[in-house]
């Protein structure tokens, strides 16, 4: 940061106020104006209680703290909502969420969009009916941004990622729980990211790095996976038709799809029906030319697997299992771009490529064979990813 913000937002957290904002008649006018009247450095402060809103809210001041009584005493509940909007978008920097809950948002439950240097901060999102395909797309919904912290968050029963990062750079992602959504937790079209320490269970599919065509930032790369748990997802697939999930086989553990520099290690991986770690290319076709579908330098080392692959659940997987002995291995390559992707399997547990020989071609045309390590050394460590100190206190 420049020494012009750095005295700026001192400047401002000397003249700081906390604006106080109780449960009762009128709260969703009342905190609306809270958040739009809050200055640089101001606490908005949410009583203990329920808020039942008509009406998303948005926050678009800079420096401001939204802080509730805790994930489960301050509930913003959007069950009344009349728009499809998002329960709360945010459009400002330097921005702390935490330590209230959001629910049943017609859309996104929490968005922030070009907000840099944003902390989410022992936040719950769910969607209280379960799993359905009328649910909001995302639980915590972070896009475009510079420097995102996720720390200690709740999603459930969203109909597309729990917690979803897409089209950002500088991440980290810990100490959070995703359960009944499409993905746990999904990054996207992302630079620098750190998944760590989280739980993804009872999804459609756990942790998700993704990169996909015709979208303002893509190459998704330096993503590093590890010290999670991701177990029994197994959560039919709800996502609506269309949706890029929609196609994520129920009980798969981590996928990584045309990403490079991806490494997934020391994590606990199990019980998913599908696989415990796929490597895919982007399937579809495409147009853009500056798109690259192929998964290219990856490492999956480390990993603690338990079953998997017992009921593939993508066209022609039962096939494909019953040739394989009536299972899938617990770690899978489609095996696009040879040894000149150096994908780089190091688990103690069987692995296959599917020797699909191009990008696009269907699965029937699968010849499967045990995984051949390529020539190629893996990669060095990819670096830790650090947040800026004053994000690191507002997390505490």
């Amino acid at each position: 940061m420049q020494a012009a913000a750095i005295a700026f937002m001192a400047a401002a957290s000397a003249q700081a106020g906390t604006i106080h904002v109780e449960p009762g008649a009128n709260g969703q006018e009342r905190l609306q104006a809270a958040l739009i009247d809050a200055k640089p450095g101001d606490i908005v402060e949410i009583g203990a209680g329920r808020f039942d809103l008509t009406d998303g809210l948005s926050l678009d001041v800079n420096g401001v703290t939204v802080r509730g009584a805790g994930p489960d005493k301050t509930v913003l509940s959007f069950k009344t909502q009349q728009g499809a909007g998002e329960g709360l978008l945010v459009t400002s920097d330097n921005v702390v969420l935490r330590d209230f809950a959001v629910e049943d948002a017609k859309g996104d439950g929490i968005k922030s969009k070009g907000a840099d240097q944003i902390v989410y901060k022992n936040i719950r999102v769910e969607w209280t009916g379960g799993p359905k395909a009328t649910n909001g797309a995302y639980g915590l919904y972070p896009v475009e941004s510079v420097n995102v912290l996720i720390d200690g968050a709740l999603v459930k029963g969203a109909s597309d990622a729990g917690i979803y990062v897409g089209q950002s750079k500088n991440i980290i992602v810990r100490n959070s729980t995703a359960m009944f959504n499409v993905a746990g937790i999904e990054i996207e079209n992302s630079y620098d990211a750190d998944v760590h320490s989280n739980i993804a269970m009872h999804n459609t599919g756990g942790i998700l790095v993704f990169d996909l065509p015709n979208l303002p930032q893509q190459g998704g790369h330096n993503v590093r996976v590890f010290s999670n748990r991701v177990e029994r997802n197994d959560t039919a697939n709800f996502a609506p038709k269309g949706n890029i999930v929609a196609s994520v086989p129920t009980g798969t553990g981590v996928m990584v799809m045309a990403n490079h520099d991806v490494h997934v290690f020391a994590n606990a991986i199990g019980e998913n029906a599908t696989t415990n770690v796929m490597i895919v290319a982007y399937q579809n076709s495409f147009a853009d030319k500056a798109y690259n579908p192929l998964a290219r330098n990856i490492l999956v080392r480390d990993n603690q697997h338990g079953r998997a692959g017992w009921a593939p659940g993508f066209p022609g997987g039962a096939e494909l299992a019953a040739a394989l002995g009536g299972a899938l291995t617990p770690v899978f390559w489609d095996g696009v771009g040879g040894d000149a992707a150096n994908v780089q399997f190091r688990d103690a547990v069987p692995a296959i490529s599917l020797n699909i020989p191009a990008q696009g071609v269907p699965l029937t045309q699968a010849n499967p064979a045990p995984y051949k390590a390529p020539a190629t050394a893996p990669a060095a460590d990819l670096p830790t990813i650090v947040m800026p100190a004053a994000m690191e206190a507002a997390a505490k």
